[in-house]
C-alpha cells in the first residue's frame, strides 16, 4: 500500500510540474470538455443548476446568473478593457491595503497577477471571454474534492440542494408550530438569493483552474488578506481561495444587490463567531478588483473607521413608539449559504480514495500512473467523471474493489476508457 502511495505521488508530481507557467489559457480545456460532455452525470447536475436559475423570480438576478453560468459567449465583465498596467496597479493596491500578502504573490506560477487575473479569451477587450465553460470546470484544484471535468456541476448541485433543504429545516423548526410542516424558506429570507448563491460561489473556477495538458490543474492564489494582522489590525487570517473574491468581484461588477452579495461572500466563513472582518475584507478586495467602492454601492459602511457589513432589510426610518429602527448585519441566508458550501467535508476526502482505488486497478485497463498525461486525460479524469468519487466510494463500501472494477469494465464496454 505505501509503494502504491509512492507512485500515485509521483504521478502528482509529475502532473504539477508541468503547470509552471499559468499566464496563457490551459492547454488542457479542451479535452476536459469533451469529457466532461461525454458524462450523463455531469449532464444531469448541468440541466439540475441551470433548472434553479431559471427558478429565480427577481429578473436582475436571474438574467444575470443565466448568462454568467450558461452562456458561453458571456463577457467576463470585470475584466472588460483591463491593460496590464490596470492589473498591475490593482494587485499593488490590494498589497497596499493588506489584502494579498506580497510573499504569496511572488510565488505563485506567473507571479500576483496571474492569480488575481487568471487567463481569459480576449483578454484586454470590451468582452472578455471564460477560458472554458461551467460545464468543464472542477470543484477544486486536482486531488481536492470534484476534481475532474464537470465537478463543479456536481458540486453546485449539492450545494443548491442543500441551501433549499436547510432554510426547510429552519422554517419548519424556528419558524412556529404553524410552518413545521413547511417546505418553503422561512418568511423574510429570500429564495431568489438562496438559488443564486451557490451557483455564483464557485463561478470563477472556469477561469482559477484551469485544465494542463497532462490533465492535470492550475494552482490557485489565496488572498484576500495578509494573513497576519487581518481583523481591522488585530490578529487573523482572512486569506482564502483566490475563485471565491473573483465571484464576487464579478457579482458587483454586474450590480447586484448588496444582500445577494454579501450572502456570496459569507460561502467560506459565515460573519458570525468573529469572523465578520474575514467577509469584510472579502468584499473589499473583491471591489478593489472591480473598481467599485463598496461604501457607496452599500456592500459594506463606515462604523466610525471600521469598514463594516450593512444593515439591510431593517425597518428603516420607521419609530416604534420612540425606539430606535431594528436593523441587522446578520441575514440567514448568510449562514445558511455558508453551511450549504460544507459539501467538501466529505467529497474531498473520499477523492483520496477513489485516485487510491483508481491507481490499484489501473494496471488492469491499461494504464500506469507513472504516465501522468496519458493517466490523468484518458483514466482517471473519465472515470471521476463519469462516475464521481461519491459513487466510487459507495461502490467500494458496499462490494469492494471488485465492484470497482466492474464498473469501470463497465465504462470499458461504453468505450470511455
Amino acid at each position: 500500500m505505501r509503494r502504491l502511495g509512492a507512485v500515485i505521488a509521483v504521478a502528482l508530481l509529475a502532473a504539477r510540474a508541468n503547470a509552471a507557467d499559468q499566464t496563457p489559457p490551459g492547454a488542457g480545456n479542451a479535452q476536459a470538455v469533451e469529457i466532461a460532455r461525454s458524462s450523463p452525470l455531469v449532464a444531469a447536475a448541468f440541466r439540475a443548476t441551470r433548472e434553479k436559475a431559471r427558478q429565480i423570480e427577481g429578473r436582475a438576478l436571474r438574467e444575470a446568473t443565466v448568462d454568467a453560468l450558461y452562456n458561453e459567449n458571456t463577457c467576463v465583465r470585470h475584466r472588460a478593457g483591463l491593460t496590464d498596467a490596470d492589473k498591475a496597479r490593482i494587485v499593488a493596491s490590494l498589497v497596499s491595503e493588506g489584502l494579498l500578502n506580497d510573499k504569496d504573490g511572488a510565488a505563485f506560477p506567473g507571479g500576483a497577477v496571474a492569480g488575481v487575473f487568471p487567463p481569459v479569451l480576449d483578454d484586454g477587450s470590451r468582452c472578455p471571454h471564460l477560458p472554458q465553460p461551467f460545464v468543464s470546470a472542477p470543484g477544486s484544484s486536482f486531488g481536492g474534492h470534484h476534481s475532474y471535468p464537470g465537478g463543479l456541476a456536481l458540486h453546485e448541485d449539492f450545494n443548491g440542494r442543500n441551501a433549499l433543504q436547510l432554510a426547510s429545516g429552519y422554517a419548519g423548526v424556528y419558524g412556529g408550530p404553524e410552518d413545521r410542516d413547511d417546505a418553503s424558506v422561512p418568511a423574510g429570507v429570500s429564495r431568489d438569493v438562496l438559488l443564486a448563491a451557490p451557483l455564483w460561489h464557485d463561478w470563477a473556477k472556469t477561469m482559477v483552474f484551469q485544465w494542463n495538458e497532462d490533465g492535470s490543474e492550475f494552482k490557485e492564489l489565496n488572498f484576500g488578506g495578509a494573513g497576519s494582522a487581518d481583523a481591522w489590525g488585530g490578529a487573523g487570517d482572512s486569506r482564502t481561495g483566490g475563485h471565491h473574491i473573483i465571484g464576487v468581484a464579478e457579482a458587483m461588477k454586474r450590480g447586484l444587490a448588496p444582500d445577494f452579495v454579501i450572502t456570496q461572500a459569507s460561502a467560506h466563513s459565515a460573519p458570525t463567531n468573529g469572523n465578520e472582518y474575514k467577509v469584510v475584507n472579502w468584499v473589499r478586495a473583491a471591489a478593489v478588483i472591480a473598481g467599485i467602492d463598496p461604501v457607496a454601492k452599500g456592500y459594506l459602511r463606515d462604523d466610525r473607521g471600521r469598514l463594516r457589513l450593512p444593515a439591510l432589510r431593517g425597518l428603516g426610518s420607521v419609530d416604534l413608539n420612540g425606539a430606535a429602527p431594528t436593523q441587522t448585519n446578520l441575514l440567514p441566508e448568510y449562514a445558511i449559504h455558508n453551511l450549504s458550501d460544507a459539501d467538501f467535508i466529505y467529497s474531498g476526502p473520499v477523492v483520496a480514495t477513489a485516485q487510491l482505488l483508481l491507481s490499484k486497478l489501473a494496471s488492469e485497463f491499461g494504464y500506469d500512473p507513472a504516465d501522468a498525461a496519458r493517466y490523468n486525460v484518458r483514466y482517471r479524469n473519465v472515470a471521476l467523471s463519469r462516475s464521481s468519487a461519491e459513487g466510487i466510494q459507495e461502490l467500494y463500501a458496499q462490494g469492494g474493489l471488485p465492484a470497482v472494477a466492474a464498473r469501470l469494465h463497465e465504462l470499458r464496454s461504453l468505450g470511455a476508457l
